[in-house]
């Protein structure tokens, strides 16, 4: 299945900095989303973008952060697969059976709370905030670790959501009974690296 997008994910950061009200910019070059999606019969992995985000950053905290996932963008990464049998897992992600690409070309996240993870030490943080996919939108919450040096942020994470709850029905046992071996597990796994620079 797929996503993530993240997803999606999302993002967010923290810093060492004394500056008040520092935006950065998200190098969509530098960062990465990768996606995976299980079934009874196997998984499927792949990738998608970063089309663009902004992070506004007050006292070395995290105060505001937008991302946006360009959802055309995914791609069908498994070994052993046909590009042929890789193209069309694409197109049906990319229809109304999953995520409505055509109707929903980007995913956003936005922040809503920056926390220090309690009970570690470190760069450990807890982020939550408001994923939207497909039209539809959930609040989502994640650990991360973010790092930022030299005017450069960096947080990498791995997280996953329940795609029923974003009503993307196909092969969900949420949704249909009686699926046996051909059912889709709800639970897409995420893993991004988002590099973002003042």
């Amino acid at each position: 299945m797929t996503l993530a997008f993240a997803l999606a994910a999302m993002l967010a950061f923290a810093g060492n900095g004394d500056e008040k009200g520092t935006t950065m910019k998200v190098d969509a070059a530098k960062s990465s989303v990768s996606w995976k999606g299980k079934k009874v019969t196997g998984e499927h992995h792949g990738a998608i973008t970063i089309k663009e985000g902004t992070l506004t950053v007050e006292k070395g905290m995290i105060e505001t952060a937008v991302i946006s996932i360009d959802m055309t963008s995914i791609t069908v990464l498994d070994e052993g697969m046909d590009d042929g049998t890789k193209g069309k897992l694409k197109g049906h992600l990319e229809s109304d059976d999953f995520f409505s690409v055509e109707k929903h070309n980007t995913a956003t996240f936005q922040l809503t709370s920056f926390k220090p993870a309690q009970g570690t030490s470190g760069n450990n943080y807890m982020i939550t905030g408001k994923l939207t996919i497909k039209g539809k939108t959930n609040e989502i919450s994640f650990p991360a670790k973010v790092t930022m040096e030299d005017g450069m942020v960096r947080a990498e994470a791995s997280l996953s959501f329940d795609r029923s709850k974003w009503d993307i029905r196909y092969g969900s046992g949420s949704f249909f009974d009686g699926l046996g071996d051909k059912m889709i597990y709800d639970d897409v796994e995420i893993d991004f690296v988002l590099v973002a620079n003042s």
